[in-house]
């Protein structure tokens, strides 16, 4: 299939199969689309928690109104923004992208600076809110590489935030949760899969200038 009618095929699964388990080579390749995922600078202010511990998949359905995709689903990824943004994390991105470039960190003083100035800008209640649409974007790289790949993915944004975090001890890690994203297989019987996909046409989504 091509990419497009990869895309048709997606659907926002919300029974999936609990008998079927993804690879370990269908995950990999997963993680490395998120990882690969654009983000604002490069920064990536979210870490990615991938849950497959079926206790802990009891407990954040139970504050995730008792959704059964959470259960059922192979995995369950949960995008968490960083709590804390703040200069030191901006050095550490740029020593990473002095070391991965093999370049003297000194050339990248004027980049470090932008960086620094838009975190310095911000309040850190503004911080966490531009983070967390920066979850949401690796949050669409996930749902169109498990699609490439033939794996089922379900976005919901139907939990307890705080619950979520006391469940994962997401706090006492500096994050808090953006989204999450169920992985897996539908079901034969999902009806929403088997439904036409419905999109508004071409001339009332997109305005050319």
């Amino acid at each position: 299939m091509s990419f497009i009618e990869k895309l048709q095929w997606r659907a926002a699964v919300k029974k999936f199969d609990p008998t079927k388990k993804i690879t370990a080579t269908q995950l990999d390749s997963l993680l490395s689309a998120v990882q690969l995922a654009p983000s604002s600078y490069g920064l990536q202010s979210y870490k990615v928690i991938v849950v497959q511990d079926a206790k802990t998949k009891e407990k954040l359905r139970a504050v995730g109104y008792n959704q059964p995709q959470i259960t059922d689903s192979a995995a369950l990824f949960v995008f968490a923004s960083l709590t804390t943004i703040d200069e030191a994390f901006g050095k550490k991105f740029i020593d990473l992208v002095a070391q991965t470039r093999s370049v003297e960190r000194e050339s990248l003083e004027g980049y470090e600076q932008v960086i620094l100035g838009t975190l310095n800008s911000r309040t850190d209640e503004q911080k966490v809110a531009w983070s967390h649409k920066q979850a949401y974007i690796a949050l669409g790289v996930l749902l169109s590489a498990a699609a490439d790949l033939g794996v089922d993915a379900g976005p919901m944004e139907g939990f307890d935030q705080e619950k979520f975090d006391e469940v994962l001890g997401l706090k006492e890690k500096g994050l808090t949760t953006s989204v999450i994203a169920a992985v897996g297989f539908r079901a034969d019987d999902d009806k929403y899969s088997q439904m036409i996909k419905v999109r508004r046409p071409k001339e009332e989504l997109f305005i050319h200038i």
